[in-house]
């Protein structure tokens, strides 16, 4: 796994990308579920993002390992983390199989399988959230408790 690119740590990188595609497949997925006029126009547009966003998951997993081994272990976010892509994964097959219907023009069990889809997106959308607030936690949290004058930031 590259361990950096131009001098930075591959795993923010990565996470920027997960952070942006996962989240608009989760607005997404749950757009087309409900929406199914406009199934027709973003369902495969949908499905594309939340399949790539699901794809950069194990980057984001193994660049974050290896940046743990560089800085130290992050706590809980190193699990959650491990955790995303079995939230994401459904989610990006249930978007796929929407979009598959729609192309198909498949009516029958259309209704039940955008009621999962909706379910499969609100859990990644928690799971995106649970991984990105531990992460700031895991970089943040010491800077912004320090005063401006143990930080150096002062005047």
């Amino acid at each position: 796994m590259l361990d950096t690119v131009g001098g930075l740590p591959v795993h923010p990188l990565v996470v920027h990308a997960v952070v942006v595609l996962l989240p608009l497949a989760v607005l997404g997925s749950i757009a087309v579920a409900v929406r199914p006029t406009w199934r027709a126009r973003y369902a495969g547009l949908n499905a594309l993002v939340a399949v790539v966003g699901t794809a950069l998951c194990p980057v984001a997993t193994s660049s974050g390992e290896t940046l743990e081994h560089r800085v130290g272990d992050p706590g809980a976010h190193a699990e959650l983390g491990d955790q995303l892509l079995w939230f994401a994964l459904p989610m990006a097959l249930l978007a796929v199989a929407l979009w598959w219907t729609q192309r198909r023009r498949t009516v029958r069990g259309t209704g039940v399988l955008a009621v999962l889809t909706v379910v499969a997106a609100v859990a990644a959308g928690l799971q995106v959230y649970r991984v990105g607030d531990s992460g700031a936690q895991a970089v943040w949290a010491d800077q912004m408790t320090a005063s401006p004058a143990q930080s150096g930031d002062g005047d």
